[in-house]
């Protein structure tokens, strides 16, 4: 077993799951326990919150043609450079 829980691949793949409270026992002790000796991570985990908070109270409507655009773009480039 990895004595950090989960690498920082597996922790970044299930954070959304972590943040929404979906994430079952272990797995939550294994994010966790991560989360406990990754300042990397902490950091991660921060932002990701902060951009929810943020992005959580727009809707696909209420965003510029252009930003939209912009916004799907460096989804697609973060996509494709994962592929």
């Amino acid at each position: 077993m990895n004595p950090w829980g989960m690498d920082c691949n597996e922790f970044v793949e299930v954070v959304t799951e972590y943040l929404e409270g979906k994430l079952g026992e272990e797995d939550r002790a294994k994010f966790e326990k991560h989360l406990a000796l990754c300042e990397s991570c902490v950091d991660y985990v921060e932002q990701m919150r902060l951009t929810l908070r943020a992005t959580g109270r727009l809707g696909v409507e209420e965003l510029a043609p252009d930003a939209l655009a912009d916004l799907l773009n460096v989804f697609r480039q973060w996509k494709q450079a994962r592929s």
